[in-house]
């Protein structure tokens, strides 16, 4: 029987009370690994955790609170002596035109979605590059490459998050600590309960929903690989770079099919 190369591992997921982080943490435990559940509703972390049979802890966790994520990083290194993985996954959007926005839910949403994963980076990073070993994962978004109509706040989230993402690998580079992003489009999972209430957007693009259960798969995989970038899904990396190439034609010839909020 081949060992995983996850056997034993010890990776903290934040967000993991539900949709991606509760079923990665499930296949890494399928793995041999040690998920650390960690997210702000301890009652669902209870209810993911009836469906994990393997070693497993579980955390409540504000990824806002400063102070909880240095005490959660103390216990957790305290008792493990160190962190394989850090996945970064807690985050939310909300689909509103800019000027119906409130500059609180700015402010909200990047506190989650980007000071979040620098919080917990900070928290835990050190060990990491003591050691010379480690990866981050940092949950993205398509979104972080492409910005569409209804989302600014959450685009800019993901912007933010890709960009630092990609300089603090650049500074690690030949630390041994791997910087993962996965750039994933809309998957169907309670993420749009509070996105997109309505369930306009969510029927407007149903044919391109990701199942969360592949999206988990590809994250472990990332793992398993140390991969630095995951677009899923994977056809869509064409019209990324093409984006990239040429932001403004794109814009023009793609407004109608990528504006489906």
């Amino acid at each position: 029987m081949t060992v995983s190369i996850l056997q034993d591992k010890i990776v903290v997921i934040t967000g993991a009370s539900s949709g991606i982080g509760a079923l990665c943490a499930q296949l890494l435990s399928e793995k041999g690994a040690i998920p650390i559940l960690t997210a702000r509703s301890q009652e669902r972390l209870k209810q993911v955790s009836a469906g994990i049979s393997g070693r497993h802890e579980l955390i409540q966790l504000d990824v806002t609170r400063q102070e909880q994520v240095e005490a959660v990083a103390a216990r957790v290194l305290e008792q493990y002596g160190r962190v394989d993985i850090l996945l970064n996954n807690a985050g939310y959007g909300k689909f509103e035109y800019f000027n119906e926005t409130h500059l609180t839910e700015f402010e909200q949403m990047m506190d989650v979605n980007y000071m979040g994963v620098v919080r917990c980076i900070k928290a835990f990073l050190p060990q990491m590059t003591e050691r010379g070993h480690g990866q981050i994962v940092n949950v993205a978004s398509m979104a972080g490459k492409i910005g569409t109509a209804k989302s600014s706040s959450y685009t800019a989230t993901k912007h933010a998050l890709l960009g630092f993402s990609n300089a603090l690998r650049q500074e690690l580079r030949g630390s041994g600590v791997t910087v993962t992003t996965i750039n994933p489009g809309p998957i169907d999972t309670p993420f749009f309960e509070l996105a997109d209430p309505s369930g306009g957007y969510v029927r407007n693009v149903s044919w391109f929903m990701l199942q969360p259960d592949k999206v988990a798969r590809h994250i472990v995989r990332a793992m398993e690989l140390s991969k630095e970038e995951v677009n899923l899904p994977r056809w869509v990396s064409p019209f990324l770079k093409l984006y990239q190439l040429a932001p403004r034609l794109t814009d023009r010839l793609g407004h109608g099919v990528m504006n489906k909020k």
